[in-house]
C-alpha cells in the first residue's frame, strides 16, 4: 500500500490496568503498523502488576503517563487530551491490530468523506491458564440499515479495536463517560451515532479482541451491568426525544434492548450468582421499562415455548414463568450439589477410617494380647 507525502497523523489510545500478560503485544502490533504517521499514547491507569515497568521499555517511540487508579474511561480521555491526531484509534490493552488496519481506515476516511469507519473482527479466546488460545470466526460489522437503532436494540454490537474516528468526532460527543463502570463501549458508540456523524462499514477484519474468561471486569458484578446499560439506554431515550426523533421504531428498539438486558439477567444468574430477592427487584424493573416503551412488546428471538406463552397470556406472564423456572432450576442445582458435597465428604471419610484402619493394624502386628488405652477403658462416673 502506497502512501502520499504529509499523511494526516493517527493517535492510538491505549489504557492500561494491570496487563502485563498482554500489553507488550498491544503496543507491538501498533509500533507494526504500515502507516507511516502514527503517535502512541498509553495512559498507566494505576496498574499494580508490571505493566508501567513494560510500557516504560517503549519509550522513546510511545508517549507514556501514569496515575492513580480510576477509572479506565478516565483513562481514555486523558490520553486523548494528550493526543494531536487527526484520526483516532482506541485499542484496549489486552487486544492488538493487524498490521494494515490503521492504513485500510485512514484511505477508507480519505476516500468517502465518512465521520467513522469499523470493519470486521475476532476473538482470540485463551483456555483458563493462558498458555494456549485459539482464533474464533471472524465476526462480521456488516451494513446496518440503522445503526442507531441496532445499537439500543442489543442485536448488534462492534468492538472498539475495529473502529476509527475523525477527532471531531470525539470532540463533538464530549468524549467517554467517566461515571459508567459497565457499557462504556456502548454508550460511546451509541452516543457517535446519535451525533449524526456519518459511519461507514469496511470489509475485512484487523483487529483481534482477547478473551481470557466467561465474565469481564464490567459484567463481573450483575447491579453494575444492568445499571451502566441503562443508563446508557435512558441516555439515548432523552436525546431522542430532546430532538423529536423518539419514533414507535425507537421506542421499540428501546425496549428490546432492555428486553436483551432482561434476558442476560437470566443468563447471569444461572450460575447462581444472585440471591432470589435481588434478581426479582432487577427483573421487575426492567419489565416495567419494556412495557412503559411498548405496551404491546413482543420478543422476535425467543424459544417457541416462550413465544407461545407470551401469544396467549403477555409478556409479564412469560418472564415470570422464565423467572420461576430458573428458580426452580437452581433448586435443582443446589440439591444436586449438596448430594455431591456429601458424597465427596463420605467417600474421604471412608477412606480416612481405612487408612486409620490400616495404621492400626500394622502398629499392633506381632503383638501378644489386646492392647488397652485409657480411653478403652469404662469410665466411672459416680466419683468412686
Amino acid at each position: 500500500m502506497s502512501f502520499k507525502a504529509n499523511q494526516p497523523l493517527v493517535s492510538v489510545i491505549i489504557p492500561c490496568y494491570n496487563c502485563e500478560k498482554w500489553v507488550r503485544q498491544a503496543v507491538e502490533s501498533c509500533l507494526s503498523q504500515t502507516y507511516p504517521n502514527i503517535e502512541i499514547i498509553v495512559v498507566d491507569d494505576g496498574s499494580t502488576d508490571r505493566s508501567f515497568e513494560i510500557l516504560r521499555q517503549f519509550l522513546p517511540r510511545i508517549r507514556l503517563e501514569t496515575g492513580p487508579n480510576r477509572v479506565g474511561n478516565i483513562a481514555r480521555n486523558r490520553a486523548f487530551e494528550l493526543s494531536a491526531g487527526e484520526y483516532i484509534q482506541y485499542l484496549d490493552a489486552d487486544d492488538y491490530l493487524e498490521p494494515d488496519k490503521v492504513a485500510r481506515q485512514v484511505q477508507f476516511l480519505e476516500e468517502t468523506k465518512a465521520d467513522v469507519v469499523y470493519g470486521d473482527w475476532r476473538y482470540r479466546r485463551h483456555l483458563p491458564d493462558s498458555r494456549f488460545s485459539y482464533f474464533d470466526k471472524i465476526e462480521i460489522g456488516g451494513v446496518q440499515q440503522d445503526i442507531l437503532a441496532s445499537l439500543v436494540s442489543g442485536r448488534w454490537w462492534i468492538f472498539p479495536g475495529a473502529v476509527l474516528y475523525r477527532r471531531r468526532v470525539v470532540n463533538e460527543v464530549g468524549g467517554w463517560d467517566e461515571t459508567l463502570r459497565a457499557a462504556q463501549d456502548r454508550d460511546f458508540f451509541t452516543s457517535v451515532a446519535l451525533s449524526g456523524a456519518k459511519i461507514r462499514y469496511q470489509a475485512g477484519c484487523y483487529s483481534i479482541y482477547r478473551q481470557y474468561g466467561a465474565v469481564t471486569v464490567s459484567s463481573s458484578n450483575l447491579s453494575r451491568w444492568v445499571e451502566g446499560h441503562c443508563i446508557t439506554l435512558k441516555k439515548a431515550e432523552l436525546a431522542l426525544a430532546r430532538t423529536g426523533r423518539l419514533t414507535e421504531e425507537y421506542r421499540a428498539a428501546l425496549a428490546a434492548g432492555y428486553f436483551g438486558l432482561a434476558r442476560g439477567t437470566t443468563d447471569y444468574d444461572s450460575r447462581g450468582t444472585i440471591v432470589r430477592a435481588t434478581y426479582a427487584k432487577i427483573l421487575g424493573g426492567l419489565i416495567n421499562k419494556i412495557l412503559d416503551l411498548c405496551p404491546d412488546f413482543h420478543s422476535s428471538d425467543e424459544t417457541r415455548l416462550f413465544t407461545t406463552l407470551e401469544r396467549l397470556f403477555g409478556f409479564r406472564f412469560a418472564m415470570n414463568l422464565l423467572w420461576a423456572r430458573l428458580f426452580v432450576r437452581r433448586v435443582k442445582l443446589n440439591l444436586r450439589d449438596t448430594f455431591l458435597l456429601r458424597l465427596v465428604l463420605r467417600l474421604k471419610r471412608v477412606n480416612l477410617q481405612r487408612e486409620a484402619s490400616g495404621h492400626f493394624s500394622s502398629s499392633t502386628f506381632g503383638q501378644k494380647g489386646p492392647i488397652e488405652s485409657d480411653s478403652s477403658k469404662p469410665k466411672r462416673i459416680d466419683g468412686k
